[in-house]
């Protein structure tokens, strides 16, 4: 029974090594050295709709910045390879743009002028106190996503011990509907 046992499996081991084993490119084919590519996690979002309110500037900022999506958080961080804080973040986006802004959240309170919360629109800066209850104080920022009237969605690097890193956030129903401070226009 050993015997059958041996031949069958030699048999197995032939045909698949036949029916898997790599073929030899044809003669006619040409064969390209490959290099090596590094993996890189991809985000897949829904391509963003024009709209009257977002312009050109705005759409490549907002764009730029969710690429960064993913990138982990790191106080006092300015880079993608580094980490970002939530204002390293902000000055990292808006400098590729040769917006000055700066890594500060208790100086962007200060920056461009302010909008109403309702008005915000994508590229936007939004701004909230520390996550202290009593906190009165900038502490957190973010680049607003949404169209006025929508919700107020905004991307930002979060140090939150769940999910940080750069994500995107809704003030409404969250956390942040308190810790609100203002939005600010530098576009």
């Amino acid at each position: 029974m050993r015997y059958v046992w041996i031949t069958f499996l030699s048999l197995v081991a032939v045909l698949l090594a036949v029916f898997l084993w790599p073929r030899p490119a044809a003669p006619s084919a040409r064969v390209v050295p490959t290099q090596a590519v590094p993996v890189v996690a991809v985000v897949h979002r829904t391509p963003r709709a024009p709209t009257p309110v977002m312009n050109d500037r705005a759409e490549a900022i907002i764009r730029f910045a969710e690429q960064q999506l993913g990138t982990r958080y790191c106080y006092a961080g300015t880079t993608p390879a580094g980490g970002f804080d939530c204002s390293g973040f902000v000055y990292y986006v808006f400098k590729q743009f040769d917006i000055s802004v700066p890594h500060s959240t208790a100086q962007l309170i200060s920056v461009g002028r302010p909008v109403e919360r309702s008005q915000a629109r994508p590229g936007d800066i939004v701004v909230f106190t520390g996550t202290a209850a009593t906190s009165t104080t900038p502490g957190h920022a973010g680049i607003v996503l949404s169209e006025p009237g929508e919700p107020l969605r905004f991307i930002h690097s979060s140090s939150a011990r769940h999910e940080s890193g750069v994500k995107i956030s809704q003030v409404e129903g969250s956390g942040y509907e308190r810790r609100f401070m203002q939005v600010r226009r530098v576009l």
